[in-house]
């Protein structure tokens, strides 16, 4: 008799994605045969909000009881289920931000969020994101910090996880112990953090050690941080898990991995490797994403540890029983308040108005006044990010004014800023990607400078500039009203930006 049998099978400690928008027989098929409890929708599982209703209760009843439905609704740009309210990002509430006592918006936000979840049946949130963004060269993390302070990152988390957990639906704090100080995207490559623990505890550390005792569960960052491990990614560290997470702070909440797929853990460790080892670290689920296939190499490596010893059935036990406790505390299940769908439009577009932030005085030009706006086109995803705004829709801010020309350009960082007339208009750049320019922008001289995405921008971009934080539609909303002159830019920026 195996390690697991009769108690539980080391599918229930994997969660898979599944393709298309309707849970075909085979994909049912598949997480029944292996036991499977946790499905993690991504943006190409989403069609319409019934269609995706449909698709969480069909879920639902294959997944069993103790089902766990996860997703990234985080805000700004990561927002997968684009049909709910749309939540400003957490920088756009960090520029708002006042102190402690300023903690009602940030709840409210969580809340709605967890409202517009939990109407459709999903009920574990990959939010909120804990990384402290003090590198403004971050290329993933960025305004989906709410601060390069940590104890503001402390205190707008734990207003905005306290609004979603009153409303039933379980977050997922992330990326422990911190993707904030990283030039390198972990889906793409392997970054580190060389920091001393000691540094690590006055900055990336603090928000995750402040939240342990409110937060269900946490999402580990593929990082080496070499000074604590210098062979292992967070994710597969027993240093940092089983050491910093749940020996020194006894944190007995869920641990799940970020994506196995991730060329970061995937080009050096492999999925059957890295799924063993996150398990024997001290994580209680993988996310393994990609074929049944790949998906498999997972599920079969856990089983062959579990029998062979490696892993002991008190490890897959404890795992087994935190992952449980979590989906009876937050069911499954669609449970709607349609009576207050259009308030939490409104709470959210409130709260992205609020965050507007006008940098170096910058101010609108008079709707009478000739412009030029100039604007890339088109954005695609990045495959983290929802693609960016069109070209039109950063144009149609512009609605307003008498004499708008518009200068539509391939890629904004091939722009020769000798090319752009000089004719007494006032030269408008509308940044709708989010990749910072960088040396391309040497010479760039708008009049105004909106950025709709990357805050960090504006340090490539001398002059004035408006920061929106996002391009949701209350973001744009927000933009529209002040180049208008209907509304205030009364954000403020993080260190490092202002």
């Amino acid at each position: 008799m195996s390690a697991f049998e009769g108690a539980f099978d080391p599918g229930r400690l994997v969660m898979v994605d599944i393709p298309g928008q309707s849970l075909d027989a085979d994909t049912a098929a598949f997480l029944r045969a292996h036991k499977i409890r946790a499905v993690c929708l991504f943006r190409k599982n989403l069609g319409s909000e019934d269609e995706v209703s449909a698709l969480v209760a069909d879920l639902s009843a294959v997944l069993g009881p103790e089902a766990l439905i996860g997703i990234d609704q985080e805000g700004g740009a990561v927002v997968r289920a684009t049909f709910l309210p749309q939540p400003p990002s957490a920088m756009a509430l960090g520029s708002a931000w006042r102190g402690d006592g300023d903690a009602q918006r940030a709840e409210g936000v969580g809340a709605a969020v967890a409202r517009g979840l939990k109407s459709l049946g999903i009920n574990w949130n990959f939010a909120p994101v804990l990384d402290v963004n003090n590198n403004p060269a971050n290329p993933v993390i960025g305004e989906r910090s709410f601060s390069s302070c940590p104890d503001e990152v402390t205190g707008l988390a734990q207003a905005w996880m306290r609004g979603s957990l009153a409303e039933g639906v379980a977050c997922c704090v992330k990326h422990f112990p911190g993707h904030g100080d990283t030039h390198v995207d972990s889906h793409h490559a392997l970054p580190t953090v060389d920091k001393s623990r000691a540094e690590l505890d006055a900055l990336e550390l603090r928000p995750f050690k402040a939240l342990a005792a409110q937060a269900p569960a946490m999402m580990t960052a593929h990082i080496v941080y070499p000074q604590i491990d210098a062979e292992r990614p967070a994710t597969l560290s027993p240093e940092l898990l089983g050491g910093i997470l749940r020996r020194d702070w006894g944190y007995d909440g869920v641990v799940i991995t970020d994506a196995l797929m991730m060329k970061a853990v995937a080009e050096r460790f492999g999925y059957a490797r890295s799924a063993v080892m996150a398990i024997e670290a001290g994580a209680d689920m993988v996310l393994a994403q990609g074929s049944q296939a790949e998906q498999l190499v997972a599920i079969n490596a856990l089983r062959e540890a579990f029998a062979g010893g490696r892993l002991t059935a008190a490890q897959g036990e404890r795992a087994n029983a935190r992952l449980d406790r979590l989906a009876r505390a937050h069911p499954a299940g669609a449970r709607s308040d349609a009576a207050a769908r259009a308030a939490d439009h409104a709470l959210m577009d409130q709260a992205w108005a609020a965050g507007l932030t006008a940098l170096r005085g910058a101010r609108p030009p008079r709707l009478s006044e000739p412009v030029r706006v100039i604007v890339q086109g088109d954005v695609p995803t990045d495959m983290v990010s929802e693609a960016g705004p069109k070209g039109r829709q950063a144009v149609a801010l512009f609605d307003g004014f008498v004499d708008a020309q518009v200068l539509m350009v391939d890629d904004i960082a091939t722009l020769d800023w000798a090319s752009v007339p000089q004719d007494g208009r006032v030269n408008v750049l509308v940044s709708t990607r989010r990749a910072r320019y960088g040396a391309a922008a040497q010479g760039w001289k708008p009049d105004l400078h909106i950025a709709l995405w990357n805050p960090y921008q504006a340090l490539d971009v001398a002059g004035p500039t408006l920061l929106s934080w996002g391009f949701a539609p209350g973001a744009l909303a927000g933009v529209k009203a002040w180049l208008e002159g209907r509304a205030p830019a009364t954000g403020r920026a993080p260190e490092g930006l202002a």
